[in-house]
């Protein structure tokens, strides 16, 4: 039967996969999944290429003195306040609690069976792209879609609670961001998009039966740093939707703010995805982490030790404040920030002071108007649903009148680093160390969510500790016993924490490549936009090219 489009075999023309398919993942890479991931290539990976290419040039501007601002040729976005998003979605009108982690089996049932709103599968921070990470993750949400799922390890079986009488959560699937490859695919000798591949795949196999389970196709969509680049988004969903006929407006997209550029362009994000669009996330660990690149060239903007830039401090608190406003007056969900602890089993009074901590912080995010929260564990859902419920009434608070009545938030409110008490301390330069460290090495070795002094780490926090140790020493910051913290320094630091780590650690562990790639960039001798793009090539398994069309 022809259509509107090319026929599959012309689609899958040029398509190669490099990677191993296992036999219980060919019904993912059937040749309609396929064909859609080489078309959305085909027709937007050079515009994606282009947007990278627009960050140069901003990045430049910001280096050379052009600090960032609201854009005054969209102006005429913000003025408007007759323009809102779409009605919410089913299953996303109360979000109270969100879990999020990587799309491995076991997490998936546990995020499925926990008392949250929603689960956000990561195929970003959370999980390192190694091939089989992301072909059995493909596996793990097509099963999960189905209701059809269950898991055994070490003689430990887990499975699906479909009790009748539970709401399961919400399925929001976060593919990578736009600068990430999958070196395992190409297309006309190119590789794709990581999102595109991680979107389309998702969506083509998934997208109906989603709707038919009762709620949608919704996504996370992150890293963005300028509202172009959410219309690419919008584009590449109106052409998804229209290539397996569902109507448009049938995909919800919830945009992570976790980029300093970005927190100047929310109106016009939402704008751009308006038939589209669930709401605006506080990603705040990537949000520091981007607020120190953006402005890395100007010592004035040093921050302190990481565990100082709380949401309180006044530029973060600035930024939540901004997007609930936004969000609210556009009628879509404020989204808030993650809490990251996980249980301290071996010191009840460590455990309790920590998960008092969580409340405290929930109920700063629940007063300032958001409207859910995440968590990276279950043992804190029953914390965080506590301040939720007894101070969200409502599904929302998209129309409840503001705690505090709103002033307009500035530039200069958004880019003051100001934090009161603010120092550098030699325990926070080793602190980023371990953590930097840890995270890439557990990386390198294909687990991308890394337990670290009860805190869950991703690929943000790796992010903020390397970044932050590189502007300590390029503009020759001092700690509070008035070290200057130069390249030795951080060198001798280096070593010895390498040391500890690398003798504590089981034999076979990756420390020292770790090491190669972490101290270059913490004594601020080269400084790379990504730590994961600098070790993508570590984890990739290329082989034999086989021809879609062969699979």
């Amino acid at each position: 039967m022809s259509g509107p489009f090319p026929l599959t075999s012309d689609k899958l023309k040029g398509v190669q996969i490099l990677g191993s398919v296992p036999q219980e993942a060919k019904h993912i890479f059937n040749a309609e999944a396929l064909g859609l991931v080489a078309t959305l290539h085909r027709s937007f990976n050079a515009h994606r290429k282009q947007l990278l290419a627009n960050r140069k040039v901003a990045q430049k501007a910001r280096d050379a003195g052009v600090l960032p601002d609201f854009l005054p040729e969209t102006a005429y976005i913000r003025n408007d306040a007759t323009w809102t998003g779409p009605p919410l979605a089913k299953g996303l009108q109360d979000r109270r609690v969100e879990i999020t982690g990587p799309t491995d089996r076991k997490m998936v049932i546990n995020a499925l069976n926990s008392n949250v709103a929603t689960y956000m599968a990561d195929f970003e921070d959370s999980l390192t792209p190694a091939w089989t990470n992301l072909v059995e993750g493909q596996v793990n949400l097509y099963d999960a879609v189905r209701r059809n799922l269950e898991f055994e390890t070490n003689g430990k079986k887990y499975k699906l609670n479909l009790d009748p009488k539970r709401h399961i959560p919400t399925l929001i699937v976060r593919p990578r961001g736009w600068h990430l490859e999958e070196k395992h695919v190409l297309v006309d000798g190119e590789p794709v998009s990581g999102g595109i591949f991680d979107f389309a795949l998702y969506f083509y196999n998934n997208a109906a039966e989603a709707i038919q389970q009762g709620f949608g196709p919704y996504f996370y969509l992150p890293k963005m740093e300028h509202h172009l680049e959410a219309k690419l988004w919008n584009d590449i969903f109106n052409y998804s939707q229209d290539y397996i006929g569902l109507p448009r407006g049938s995909i919800r997209g919830s945009v992570l703010i976790e980029t300093l550029p970005a927190a100047f362009q929310m109106d016009e994000i939402i704008y751009q995805l308006r038939t589209h669009i669930a709401g605006l996330n506080c990603g705040r660990w990537d949000y520091i982490f981007s607020y120190i690149k953006s402005l890395r060239n100007h010592p004035e903007f040093i921050l302190p030790d990481r565990s100082q830039v709380t949401m309180s401090a006044p530029f973060m608190s600035s930024y939540v404040k901004l997007l609930v406003n936004t969000c609210h007056k556009r009628q879509v969900h404020a989204l808030g920030g993650m809490a990251a602890q996980i249980p301290i089993k071996d010191d009840k009074e460590r455990n309790r002071l920590a998960l008092e901590n969580v409340a405290k912080d929930k109920l700063r995010e629940v007063n300032a108007g958001c409207d859910s929260c995440w968590v990276a564990h279950p043992a804190l859902v029953p914390v965080v649903l506590k301040v939720f419920n007894e101070h969200m009434k409502g599904p929302n608070q998209i129309n409840v009148p503001p705690k505090v009545p709103y002033t307009p938030v500035t530039a200069r409110d958004l880019l003051s680093p100001f934090v009161p008490g603010a120092k550098i301390t030699e325990q926070g330069i080793r602190a980023n160390i371990i953590i930097g460290l840890s995270y890439i090495e557990a990386w390198l070795r294909n687990v991308g969510c890394v337990p670290i002094n009860y805190l869950m780490e991703d690929a943000a926090t790796a992010e903020v500790s390397r970044t932050q140790i590189w502007q300590w020493v390029t503009h020759g910051a001092k700690t509070d016993q008035g070290v200057t913290i130069t390249k030795d320094y951080v060198k001798r630091l280096l070593n010895e924490e390498y040391t500890k780590l690398a003798n504590a650690a089981k034999p076979g562990n990756k420390f020292k490549r770790a090491l190669s790639y972490f101290a270059p960039e913490a004594a601020a001798e080269k400084y790379s936009d990504f730590v994961t793009t600098l070790i993508y090539d570590e984890i990739t398994t290329l082989g034999r090219a086989v021809a879609a069309e062969k699979l």
